[in-house]
């Protein structure tokens, strides 16, 4: 009879902690940096949503980068990736630091889009005639990019 009571006041007591734990709050888990872009309310339609200080030198993988991103990227995400408020967002962002977007994650969004997560601007169609190989350039580009304006 004594195992029967334990089990069962030890039923309770652990129901009532499973219980108190689910209704108390948790510390936020975003660890690290913020997911909430920028209020570009102020700014005019097209206009760079974010400063970016560009780097003295870009290696020569970066400048290829460069290159190929002014011509199928900086259409939406504008010069020098500052994107460009109400068209795209700015990849010189907090948002798509290494630890959050890999460079697999620029080459995915290329080849076959993005469904809108972090911002509003829409859906990202996938990009006609870019290799993997040309967005992992590109990808290098927005990285020295990113590093000059203290994203690593």
């Amino acid at each position: 009879m004594n195992k029967t009571v334990f089990a069962i006041a030890a039923f309770f007591v652990l129901g009532g902690v499973a219980v108190y734990w689910n209704v108390t709050p948790q510390p936020s888990q975003n660890i690290g940096h913020s997911m909430v872009p920028p209020d570009t309310s102020d700014l005019e339609s097209g206009a760079p949503i974010v400063d970016v200080s560009l780097p003295a030198e870009l290696s020569a993988e970066a400048q290829m980068g460069k290159r190929a991103f002014e011509a199928k990227c900086a259409e939406c995400h504008g010069a020098n990736a500052a994107g460009q408020n109400g068209v795209g967002p700015p990849l010189v962002h907090k948002i798509y630091e290494p630890n959050h977007h890999s460079d697999m994650a620029f080459v995915l969004a290329a080849k076959n889009g993005v469904r809108a997560h972090h911002w509003r601007f829409g859906n990202m169609l996938p990009v006609e005639g870019l290799t993997d190989a040309d967005v992992k350039l590109i990808a290098r580009y927005v990285r020295e990019l990113q590093k000059e304006n203290g994203i690593f």
